[in-house]
């Protein structure tokens, strides 16, 4: 039987093509009416959504700690030295809708995508930085992804150190941080204890000041460094109330090779405004947290000479810290367009005003400061010629909504009860006070010291008679009420939070 002819198969392939394709087009628009219909009869599109509840109403309980908190930040005096306030324009930041965006990795190169606008907030910040510490961007980088400063520390030594590397920072009693390699020693036994994380992975020996001047025995310093020969030396402290000579740490690390790293956590403000010496002349790296006198966000930040970039952002992510958190990046963005104006540096010129009459004030009425007074933002107060430690005195003015902290100072063994108290200038120069006003602060804090005084005399020295004893307290509630009456003339920044 013969096949079918070429023509035969010709017009039957054109009529299954035809068949296919008039199909197809029936089941495209019947699928095309079906979404059609799908979307403009769609029901299930919420017209609420979850979250929309004030603070206020959706957690009554936590709403009213929120406006405790609040008023006792108006109605106290806040001389904590590494405590400030923010302004308006910083907390609109934090509650923005950047705490939603997750943005591994850094400006143009990062692990998720959607970041075309967080680039640009992350590296307005980076430029601000520089621009704020008048750096060279050829010369010098920044990181501002840190959480805080201690991670930034431990970035730094995460980027230039092998474990067990050797590195030098001031002792925690001549006022330096805990980040720095501190450990205690406990004489009774012969044994050590390591407290930060630093003194766990890396070998720290600590450089001290000088018994007799309370100020940086750079001789000693040399002699330390030409035997223990550290990696790294870290200038810059918590409690230390006079500047710094970073010239002299550099020709002495220049004798081991070792980094110079300068933490300037407590005066960056200064720094910038030029009201302290500057650290990037002479260091490799230079961290700081932005929160205390630079009066920005709780965060932190690491300056790096370029030619260390690599290392310290490889070592802040991945290997210490995830997505960064670009509401504070952004409110350090803001808040370093502020530090980079005239009122900026009128604002710390007055800290360190305030710092002076406060330092005077006391010295004035008889009493010891470490170095006999200060060249930036803070005092360190010593109450060992009263017979009163740190924690007593800290208590007392708890009672009283006198904010400070107890500090150990040269000589102490105890962190927890230490023989002084720090504080510092400037939150309570950020609500306005001037040098008039801090002598007033001087007239409380006596006030509040001679209470102490009489209690112990009264119940004794162990806390556990001393702290029950302040309850009822006559004079410490007429101290509290004066304090609050003082205080509550002053405006409190950073608007209706």
């Amino acid at each position: 039987m013969p096949g079918p002819t070429t023509a035969a198969i010709s017009l039957f392939s054109r009529s299954l093509f035809r068949a296919s394709v008039s199909c197809s087009a029936r089941w495209f628009r019947r699928r095309l009416s079906t979404t059609t219909t799908a979307t403009t009869t769609m029901s299930d599109i919420p017209k609420t959504l979850p979250g929309q509840t004030p603070l206020k109403d959706h957690d009554p309980d936590l709403f009213e700690m929120i406006q405790h908190e609040k008023e006792r930040q108006r109605s106290g005096l806040e001389l904590i030295a590494s405590e400030n306030f923010t302004s308006r324009a910083v907390n609109d930041c934090l509650g923005s809708c950047l705490t939603n965006k997750y943005s591994e990795g850094l400006p143009g190169a990062r692990y998720y995508g959607g970041q075309q606008f967080i680039d640009k907030i992350e590296n307005l910040c980076r430029d601000r930085a520089l621009q704020a510490f008048r750096l060279s961007p050829e010369q010098w980088g920044v990181n501002v992804q840190p959480y805080s400063g201690s991670p930034a520390n431990l970035a730094v030594y995460t980027a230039l150190l092998n474990p067990h590397d050797r590195i030098m920072g001031l002792d925690l009693p001549s006022g330096g941080h805990l980040t720095h390699g501190y450990y205690s020693y406990n004489a009774r036994d012969g044994t050590t204890k390591k407290i930060s994380a630093t003194s766990v992975f890396f070998e720290s020996l600590p450089y001290c000041v000088s018994a007799e001047t309370g100020l940086i025995d750079y001789v000693e310093l040399q002699k330390r460094v030409d035997v223990f020969k550290p990696k790294l030396i870290i200038c810059g402290g918590s409690a230390y109330p006079r500047d710094w000579d970073y010239k002299r740490f550099r020709e002495i690390a220049d004798t081991c090779g070792a980094y110079l790293m300068c933490d300037m956590a407590h005066i960056s403000g200064l720094v910038a405004a030029q009201e302290a010496n500057d650290p990037f002349e002479y260091c490799d790296v230079v961290t700081s947290t932005t929160h205390k006198s630079l009066r920005g966000p709780r965060a932190g930040i690491i300056f790096f000479k370029k030619e260390l970039e690599a290392k310290i952002n490889f070592a802040v992510f991945p290997m210490l810290q995830g997505g960064p958190h670009e509401h504070q990046i952004a409110g350090v963005a803001t808040q370093l367009k502020e530090v980079m104006t005239p009122e900026f540096k009128q604002y710390i010129q007055q800290v360190k005003k305030n710092t002076r009459a406060l330092a005077d004030a006391l010295t004035g009425m008889g009493h010891v400061l470490a170095t006999g007074g200060s060249d930036n933002h803070l005092i360190l107060w010593d109450l060992r010629p009263h017979g009163i430690t740190g924690s007593k005195m800290e208590k007392v003015c708890d009672k009283a909504e006198i904010t400070l902290n107890k500090n150990a100072i040269l000589g102490d063994r105890s962190a927890l009860a230490p023989g002084a108290v720090r504080i510092g200038t400037p939150a309570l120069t950020t609500r306005g006070f001037k040098e008039e006003h801090f002598r007033q602060v001087a007239e409380f804090l006596n006030r509040a010291l001679k209470i102490a005084i009489d209690v112990q005399n009264e119940h004794g020295k162990p806390l556990k008679t001393f702290i029950p004893a302040l309850e009822g307290n006559a004079e410490i509630e007429q101290l509290h009420k004066d304090v609050a009456a003082f205080a509550r003339q002053f405006p409190l920044p950073g608007g209706d939070y």
